[in-house]
């Protein structure tokens, strides 16, 4: 059989990883798939750069969008990055020209996946974004495939390894923030725009692709809710810990009769649940489903290895013959589901406020509360501050979203509030 060529747009961390595993496994490759796999072109912003691998046998393009149009390439490999330009343009293209596209980019996928996915079957080509949700860990055909026979009720997990560092280095190292910070910044963890990590963007467009794979519903990034974890500060995980939780940034999707839920957001953990063991680089993805039920994967979320690995696989699964959906299911079968707002959310919830030690700051607090009809299970109110301020840290019994953000406006507005109060979702998952 002759080999199946393809082309590699972008040799970043994960393209020179791609190249690498194509090249280095070359004969392993082929046993499995029954055909030889060859690189033929590439292309990248600097030709001249040292990428610590030898790209002189492959044919050079200054634009990648001349792939699209090439007759010697069957799948076209991008690893560019974004939801639009280029990335967006190779997408289309491609697809449309009959080649099949394998992508590491959550963005695209996360913004355009419905549409990329009826124009590959248009077209009888293959669509394949393994590598754009959880790196090294297979979550995507683990749904599709592997769990094809179960209703999937609920997906949850840590989908961006960053933030995750982050959280585990406050609470191990006794730093703040603002440090731990500055300290991934210098080891390089943090994407071009920090934003998409600290805001919970990243994560919220790994969750709308989860969404997708796992309920057969088209692609909704705009209807995710998300918040990151600039807010969090050491002081909370102190207190998360002392009430038998850790702080996790969490996505979480489920499908319900009522619509589809879809947020990123800080939660609060028990320390018992074994999402809450997961620390540093690594993701982990529960779904939870009927008849098989809960189902735990773990790996790390990102790096050359485990990016380009599932990268490869993709590649190799197009290879073999597989030409399936893109989402396991025809585009036209994927609904539109109804999205569930975050304010009719309803659990119980940690709430932080930093206070002016003052005579009738409690009653205030606890009225705006009692107004809202919000409940407390526990409060905690450690010793003065040599500022004459102190933290005053609640643990609400379950209630609706709505009537504690209402009370936390409240509480705001009190002139003996100092900084604005935080409310954490607490997930007893």
């Amino acid at each position: 059989m002759k080999p199946l060529k393809i082309a590699i747009a972008g040799l970043g961390t994960v393209g020179v990883g791609v190249v690498k595993i194509l090249e280095n496994h070359k004969q392993m490759i082929a046993d499995r798939t029954g055909r030889a796999i060859e690189i033929v072109a590439v292309s990248a912003s600097n030709r001249g750069r040292d990428r610590g691998i030898d790209i002189s046998g492959y044919d050079w393009s200054d634009n990648a969008l001349d792939f699209a149009g090439r007759d010697d390439v069957e799948i076209v490999v991008e690893l560019i990055g974004g939801s639009d330009g280029v990335a967006a343009a190779l997408a289309q293209q491609s697809l449309s020209n009959g080649k099949s596209f394998v992508t590491a980019n959550k963005a695209l996928i996360a913004h355009h996946g419905t549409a990329l996915a009826a124009c590959a079957e248009e077209n009888d080509v293959a669509l394949r974004f393994e590598a754009s949700v959880a790196g090294g860990i297979p979550i995507i055909k683990s749904i599709g495939e592997g769990l094809a026979a179960n209703r999937i009720n609920k997906v949850y997990g840590i989908l961006n390894g960053t933030t995750n560092y982050m959280l585990t280095q406050m609470e191990a190292t006794g730093k703040d923030y603002g440090e731990i910070l500055e300290e991934t910044k210098l080891l390089g963890y943090l994407e071009a725009d920090p934003a998409l990590d600290l805001d919970g963007i990243d994560a919220a467009h790994k969750l709308a692709i989860l969404s997708s794979v796992a309920f057969g519903v088209k692609t909704s990034f705009d209807n995710v809710y998300m918040e990151g974890i600039r807010r969090i500060k050491l002081v909370d995980i102190e207190y998360a810990r002392e009430l038998g939780y850790r702080i996790k940034l969490l996505g979480i999707s489920s499908l319900s009769k009522a619509g589809l839920e879809q947020r990123v957001h800080p939660c609060l953990v028990p320390k018992s649940a074994p999402i809450a063991i997961v620390d540093n680089g690594f993701n982990a993805v529960v779904v939870d489903g009927d008849p098989l039920e809960r189902t735990f994967y773990e790996g790390r979320g990102a790096g050359e290895g485990p990016t380009a690995s599932a990268v490869v696989a993709d590649i190799i699964d197009i290879a073999r013959g597989h030409r399936g959906p893109a989402f396991f299911v025809p585009v036209a079968a994927m609904t539109d589901a109804q999205p569930i707002s975050i304010s009719d959310r309803f659990g119980p919830y940690y709430i932080r406020l930093h206070v002016e030690e003052q005579p009738g700051v409690i009653a205030d607090i606890t009225a705006a509360l009692r107004d809202e009809d919000v409940s407390l299970h526990v409060m905690l109110q450690k010793g003065s501050e040599q500022d004459g301020t102190v933290y005053v840290v609640m643990v609400t019994h379950e209630t609706q979203e709505l009537r504690v953000m209402n009370a936390l406006d409240r509480i705001d507005a009190l002139s003996s509030v100092i900084d604005k109060p935080l409310a954490i979702r607490i997930e007893n998952l």
